[in-house]
């Protein structure tokens, strides 16, 4: 009995906790009314840029409130995976894990895509493009491409990956009818939000701007969909622009879709399930001190486990993807930006 609480009630304590600090963050959408109606009532393939450490809970908020949330996946990072609780919900919710390397990872890109044809309800699969997330001297690098390329130098996005969203279109247009282009940003009064922030009950603010693309708009062929990809973060690299200066998108309606109050009336509901069943097996089963000893160790290192693999998947300690190989000539105005030292 000793070994399942050490082992269960530290899980179930980390679940709930994950449950509540998604109501910390505050969610400003900036959309159209056509697009704002058609939110979780369609399958959709989401691009978005890669901005801060909670992108992916930011999602999770938006895809709460348009009521897919359990139908919303991801291709992601396996080291992702390790994650106490956060990881392992994910590979249960069917995410994609990839290796960042395109000769592991083609097959399991292409089988999990064409799992994704009968799902049985709409869906969001998520796809950060630039590959990593976007720190000052990524950014620096991208730079120095651009220029070094004749490209548009870019401000506030790294240059786009683009074999991946070329393999994502061309598997998933016989059925999903849709891209969401999403752009975050950071108001100009709120600190950079991160995990361990959230962790220590401090909220944040977020903003978030979608435009929706029909699928069958796109280009047919492979170089054709990666200028379009291209294109779209030339125009979102403008559009952040406009938000530095702004604070805002634009003329599309600010939304404020609110705090998730019915979850968290769920998770507060199991947390006194749960503590009133620990009382009730404290009860029951009395520990030794020693054993009292254990399970408050065993805590403590999850704990510890935690602050160490949230503090290493920050933005100013991840890791970019490994550098592509050279192509051949006759392809590098296709595929020169997956070349990028944005990623090196």
């Amino acid at each position: 009995m000793a070994i399942a609480a050490v082992v269960v009630l530290p899980i179930g304590l980390l679940f709930l906790l994950s449950g509540i600090v998604v109501n910390l963050i505050q969610v400003e959408l900036f959309v159209n009314q056509e697009t704002f109606e058609m939110l979780g009532k369609e399958h959709a393939l989401l691009i978005c840029n890669h901005r801060s450490d909670i992108d992916w809970l930011v999602g999770w908020v938006l895809a709460q409130r348009s009521g897919c949330l359990g139908s919303s996946l991801a291709l992601i990072k396996r080291s992702v995976l390790f994650l106490p609780v956060i990881g392992w919900s994910m590979w249960f919710s069917g995410y994609i894990f990839l290796k960042r390397s395109w000769a592991k990872d083609e097959n399991t890109l292409k089988t999990g895509l064409e799992g994704l044809h009968d799902f049985p309800m709409p869906f969001w699969l998520a796809l950060f493009v630039e590959g990593t997330r976007f720190t000052k001297e990524k950014l620096e690098a991208a730079q120095e491409y651009a220029a070094s390329a004749g490209l548009p130098i870019p401000r506030n996005v790294l240059i786009p990956r683009t074999k991946g969203f070329v393999a994502a279109v061309t598997h998933l247009r016989p059925f999903v009818p849709v891209i969401y282009n999403i752009t975050v940003a950071i108001p100009k009064d709120e600190p950079q939000p991160t995990l361990l922030r959230i962790f220590r009950a401090r909220p944040s603010r977020v903003h978030v701007h979608i435009q929706r693309h029909l699928m069958r708009e796109l280009p047919e062929t492979g170089s054709g969909i990666a200028q379009w990809c291209k294109d779209m973060f030339v125009a979102k690299d403008a559009l952040l622009e406009r938000h530095l200066d702004t604070d805002t998108f634009g003329d599309d309606i600010c939304r404020d879709i609110g705090r998730p109050r019915k979850s968290l009336l769920v998770v507060l509901f199991w947390s006194l399930l749960l503590t009133l069943a620990i009382v009730e097996f404290f009860r029951c089963f009395p520990f030794s001190k020693m054993e009292l000893v254990l399970c408050l160790v065993f805590l403590a290192v999850v704990i510890a486990i935690m602050q160490i693999l949230i503090t290493s998947t920050q933005s100013e300690r991840s890791t970019p993807p490994p550098p592509r190989p050279a192509v051949e000539q006759s392809d590098q105005l296709t595929e020169g930006l997956l070349q990028s030292k944005a990623t090196v």
